[in-house]
């Protein structure tokens, strides 16, 4: 029998922050490791990942949640590092689908466990995800990914297409040099599935700041090269962002394209999340190093000093990241924070 995500509760009050926005987003990392080392995000050697005492325990991710729920989100994607490599993440699952309010529980990862995960996945509750692919050509993705992954990301999705985990959605990081010539051989894929691929700019993060720096490759070019091949897309929603992507169809496909454009065309004045870090932290902005400590807040002051922190977080929460100005967040990668 499949877990439901409880929403049989009234609609609360929209949390706005100060700048308007309604927050109610939140991306909860699970584990900072991953089962790949793909160039923009980790170095090969000399990271130091979380004791595995030091993250949150699936009764904490269930409690701090809890608390956002109360005050007004009601969608959360388990990410990392690899969530998957959570030997608990059923159980946090299934906790998650428990509370009442919570409408979407969504993952993103690398796809490699899903072949034996994506059904128990989905009978604990989850309700879709996003799968990481940056190419389809073997030797390109060996090069980005420091693996040769393409049989078991491809696995992977077939697996959670299966498991219902829908709708698909691939995410792939453009990278000048490794991928770029690739990407409109990743846009057919919607000829014929009815999958989103979404293509994301490289962010400068950490110590892999200055590599996405100098490989980064705008969206607008992205776009040229797909409509190189497919001639003019189709804009979808009126030019709304869906999420945070703008999404276009080639004519006449079944699947949907979508754009990422966090250094070219900022949407912060869109943005309706916070992250949690797997060792307990609120983030208030990916591109910023301002940090809350929500496990300290929970051990010490349980759930309304949770619910406390979470709507003094949202009211913190800068209007957006300074990147133009040449300010990149530096204490944590996208690993440690949460992709």
């Amino acid at each position: 029998m499949t877990a439901t995500v409880a929403t049989n509760v009234q609609t609360k009050p929209a949390l706005v922050d100060s700048y308007g926005r309604r927050i109610n987003y939140l991306r909860v990392s699970l584990i900072d490791h991953c089962n790949l080392r793909c160039v923009y995000c980790m170095p090969l050697h000399g990271l130091r990942f979380l004791p595995r005492q030091e993250l949150l325990t699936p009764a904490e991710i269930e409690t701090i949640v809890r608390a956002a729920v109360d005050v007004g989100f009601d969608k959360v994607r388990l990410t990392g590092g690899e969530p998957t490599l959570r030997p608990d993440l059923i159980e946090i699952v299934e906790r998650l689908a428990r509370i009442e309010g919570l409408r979407t529980i969504a993952m993103t990862t690398n796809g490699i466990r899903l072949p034996e995960l994506a059904e128990p996945l989905k009978q604990a509750g989850l309700t879709r995800v996003n799968i990481h692919i940056d190419t389809l050509n073997p030797a390109s993705l060996e090069r980005l990914m420091r693996f040769n992954t393409l049989e078991k990301v491809w696995a992977g999705i077939e697996a959670a297409e299966r498991a219902g985990l829908l709708p698909i959605k691939l995410n792939a990081v453009v990278i000048r040099g490794y991928n770029d010539e690739d990407v409109a051989d990743l846009a057919a894929l919607t000829l014929e599935h009815d999958w989103h691929v979404r293509f994301i700019e490289a962010m400068p993060l950490g110590t892999q700041a200055n590599f996405a720096l100098q490989h980064y490759v705008p969206n607008s070019e992205v776009q040229a090269r797909i409509e190189e091949r497919f001639g003019a897309l189709e804009p979808l929603f009126d030019g709304r962002l869906l999420g945070e992507a703008k999404m276009y169809r080639i004519p006449g496909a079944r699947g949907l394209i979508g754009f990422i454009n966090p250094v070219s065309e900022p949407y912060c004045d869109d943005c309706n999340r916070m992250r949690l870090t797997a060792d307990g932290k609120i983030r208030l902005c990916l591109l910023t190093d301002h940090e809350l400590d929500f496990r300290r807040a929970l051990h010490e002051g349980g759930m309304d000093a949770l619910r406390d922190l979470f709507i003094r977080a949202v009211q913190a929460k800068p209007v957006g990241h300074q990147l133009r100005r040449g300010v990149f967040p530096q204490a944590r990668g996208m690993s440690q924070i949460g992709g």
